[in-house]
């Protein structure tokens, strides 16, 4: 047996690639659908927080779940029972539909652990103790089949010290899966082999974890933390420690270590508030207890004033206070912030810095922090002192934590949220000029990284065939292949761009695939974005076989027109400039829809108004599982003019018995050609969806609200996305593909329009709609029901499309809609007026 250290020789199977300790898989892999064969049913022990919600991802992905926990009294089941039922409640959602519930089997640990030799992987998830975790495997280890997957789910206890309770047998089939809480949301999962785990058995979960559940795969050294929360708790502890070194408060702290230093909106006491100080507390005395050298004992030791909260029973979010708190005042909540000179709250307040605001508008991550740690003023300051500190721990623990830099960087952007992991900020920092700003401040650097800066190299660097990062070693070594992704760096680095704008690039992904990447300002639709559709549309059926249309920027892939653009030119009353940008739009996406080769659009995350009508116009979409799409332009007070309305009502005539064919044959032939097909109710729900602005919660929700079509396909991994999107467009190009022909579209008339309206009408008489909100939504109704022509005559596509151009020009003039468009671009939520 070999440990996850050593090489491989010979024999068949996979191909296994090894860097100092770890291990990936570069060729030979397993399909996504062999490995849903591998692991058919999971076990979950465990239906506390995050056992229950490992167990809902896994259902929500088809996967058929035991769910155990300790017996009650009367109702040996009730805990897993209830945690079962709680998944239908929690929010943020953790599953993808309630369909998936019908997958998870409660049971509990007396009457029920036989169950687990049906398990093809057995996960547990019980309390982070180590004498827990060892009693519960010492009993359920005789009831798993030889060849079953075993591990545990730990944020920081040593697998090692859980596996002493295995028999040896299982000692080579178990390991760690640290699920980040929530588990379907947070992309990390680390992976912890253990000091006598298989290697293949390695594999399979990495493999298994990544391409069915959709996880950004980091393997872990098996010390005390991993990597996330050992970097992670050291960061928040350098914050905590330069608060109290340069004289500010938890709130002026919180406006610092936010978005403006590239990490989330919830910054650092919000989020210490949502963890739980009794959390934060337990996992920094885990480090400070395994440590072996003095200095990182005491980095790990926590401030008095959080010991202080905690005997008070300030814990947090959980307790109702921490070092925030809500009250009410004059009916309205304010949100108080602690004050930790005096004990007492205040009204919450940021740091006000000129740094902060000249970093607010700028995107690029690079850039802002940049901006922010060059500034001399008061969050400059902090921010540098919080980072250079950060960053000088990560070089450290490089080799102890994990194998590479690139471990440490994927695991605290995808389980921490980072836009920029410690070594990808070195980097855009500048490491010579770094090393020597943070010698200069006294702060002890590691020798190969003072070697590094010396020879003026960085920490990464791209190549058109490979990616390579930087060792203590003082040598650059290959960044581990990810099948099944593309990679952006290495396309660019390769020369492989097309066409480039400002806001979108189409570059060669090689195969004959073209690739449209929108990359505008807050992903909105711009003139950049529409230009290189229209010389995309123009290019691609010349030179290549097909064309992907998607994006390489995080979190969204389009959230919609640029409403600034929008809302000035109504305010000038420059009609024909509206009109003329609506329809542009309107023809790039009809002409993207009539091209001769297949678009398939990879829409993920955000993906609203005109990006929702950008994946409708498509031949066929390949999204993310977490898609969040809808047609939400009534929240500003128009309504969809890109083809939504259109696109919506072709797919709800098509789904009807008979299709788009029959409802045309019954409107203008003989009654015998097609059977009597009403398509008021499909309409209505059409009508509702755009409406009422639903966006799903999901893909699989998308598909139900019509987005997304049957055949479109789903990724659980949105790192995959591209590489699914062009192996759908070489599949759809090898098919022989055709696009569709223009369609006409049976007008529906005006019988039709007045049960739209009716509906319209009772929510307003049930105040759940405003004056506006009707004068929408008739505009709407007459839209979908063909305007004033004659019912059951057909009309081209282009006929719609000057419908929803002309509503949303007269919308546009509208006083409430501008007051809409202006608020919603002020505050970022709608008005109801």
């Amino acid at each position: 047996m070999m440990g996850p250290g050593q090489g491989a020789e010979g024999g068949g199977g996979p191909a296994l690639a090894f860097g100092t300790r770890g291990i990936v898989l570069t060729k030979g892999a397993e399909s996504p659908s062999r490995l849903r064969a591998r692991v058919r049913r999971v076990a979950v022990l465990g239906a506390g927080t995050m056992g229950a919600q490992i167990a809902g991802l896994l259902a929500s992905l088809g996967i058929s779940c035991d769910l155990l926990d300790l017996p009650s009294e009367g109702r040996p089941s009730r805990l897993a029972e209830e945690a079962k039922k709680r998944l239908l409640t929690l929010r943020p959602p953790p599953l993808y539909g309630p369909d998936a519930l019908e997958l998870v089997r409660p049971g509990n640990f007396k009457d029920d652990l036989p169950r687990l030799a049906e398990a093809d992987w057995v996960i547990e998830a019980v309390a982070e103790k180590l004498e827990v975790k060892r009693q519960l495997w010492a009993g359920a280890a005789a009831h798993l089949r030889p060849e079953a997957l075993a591990s545990t789910n730990t944020s920081g206890i040593l697998i090692a010290a859980i596996a002493e309770a295995l028999p040896p047998s299982l000692r080579r089939r178990f390991l760690g899966t640290h699920f980040f809480n929530p588990p379907r949301y947070l992309h990390l999962l680390e992976v912890i082999p253990g000091p006598e785990t298989d290697p293949e058995v390695l594999t399979t979960v990495c493999r298994f974890a990544e391409v069915v559940l959709g996880k950004g795969v980091v393997i872990a050294r098996d010390v005390p933390n991993f990597i996330g929360n050992r970097l992670g708790t050291y960061g928040l502890l350098v914050t905590l420690r330069a608060m109290e070194e340069l004289g500010l408060q938890p709130d002026e702290v919180d406006g610092v270590t936010g978005p403006a230093m590239g990490r989330p909106g919830s910054a650092t006491f919000r989020t210490l508030d949502l963890v739980g100080l009794d959390v934060f507390v337990a996992v920094c005395d885990n480090v400070r207890n395994g440590a072996a050298e003095e200095w990182e004992r005491t980095a790990f030791d926590v401030p008095p004033y959080i010991r202080e909260m905690l005997r008070r029973g300030w814990l947090g979010e959980k307790a109702g206070q921490g070092f925030y708190q809500r009250v009410q005042a004059n009916g309205e909540t304010q949100v108080m912030a602690l004050q930790l000179d005096t004990f007492e709250y205040r009204p919450r307040r940021g740091l006000q810095a000129a740094s902060l605001a000249a970093v607010r508008d700028v995107e690029d991550p690079a850039q802002r922090l940049r901006l922010l740690v060059g500034s001399n003023d008061a969050a400059g300051r902090f921010a540098w002192r919080v980072l250079s500190s950060l960053l000088a721990y990560a070089a450290r623990k490089v080799g102890e934590v994990a194998d590479d830099i690139v471990s440490i960087d994927r695991a605290m952007r995808w389980g921490f949220g980072w836009e920029l992991g410690p070594f990808e900020t070195w980097d855009a920092l500048g490491v010579a000029t770094t090393v020597e700003r943070m010698r200069a401040d006294g702060l002890a650097v590691p020798q190969w990284v003072a070697d590094l800066a010396e020879r003026g190299e960085t920490f990464y660097r791209h190549e058109a065939q490979s990616s390579f990062q930087a060792t203590p070693a003082a040598r650059h070594v290959p960044v581990p292949e990810r099948e099944r992704q593309v990679s952006l760096d290495r396309l660019r680095a390769g020369g492989r761009q097309v066409l480039q704008k400002p806001g979108a690039t189409l570059y060669d992904l090689g195969d004959g695939v073209a690739f449209l990447d929108f990359h505008s300002p807050k992903q909105a639709i711009g003139p950049d974005m529409v230009a290189m559709l229209e010389e995309a549309a123009h290019r691609v059926p010349q030179d290549f076989r097909g064309l992907v249309v998607g994006s390489h920027v995080l979190p969204s892939f389009c959230i919609g027109a640029n409403l600034w653009l929008v809302l000035l030119a109504a305010q000038e009353g420059e009609w024909d400039e509206v009109g003329a940008i609506v329809g542009r739009f309107q023809q790039a996406l009809l002409r993207l829809k009539r091209l001769p080769v297949p678009v398939v659009a990879a829409p993920y995350g955000m993906a609203l108004g005109g990006g929702a009508e950008l994946a409708l116009s498509a031949h066929r979409v390949a999204a993310a599982h977490e898609c969040y799409m809808g047609l939400v332009e009534v929240g500003a007070g128009v309504m969809p003019s890109g083809g939504g309305c259109k696109e919506m009502l072709l797919r709800a005539l098509e789904g009807l018995p008979g299709g788009l064919a029959g409802l045309a044959a019954r409107k203008e032939g003989p009654p015998q050609m097609a059977p009597e097909v009403d398509p008021s109710a499909a309409v209505s729900r059409v009508f509702e969806t755009i409406g009422t602005a639903k966006v799903s919660g999901s893909a699989q929700e998308a598909r139900a609200l019509g987005f997304l079509r049957a055949d479109d396909v789903t990724v659980p991994n949105v790192d995959h996305l591209l590489y699914v999107a062009k192996e759908t467009v070489m599949a759809l190009d090898a098919q022989g593909f055709v696009p569709p022909p223009p369609a006409r579209i049976p007008v529906l008339g005006k019988n039709v329009r007045a049960l739209l309206e009716l509906g319209a009408q009772y929510l307003a008489w049930g105040g759940y709609a405003t004056e506006h909100d009707l004068k929408i939504a008739r505009k709407l109704a007459y839209v979908l029901t063909g305007g004033e022509r004659p019912e059951g005559s057909l009309a081209p596509e282009e006929y719609f499309l000057d419908l929803e151009r002309e509503a949303f020009l007269s919308l546009c003039g509208e006083p409430k809609t501008q007051a809409r468009m202006k608020h919603l671009l002020e505050r970022g939520r709608p008005l109801r007026n």
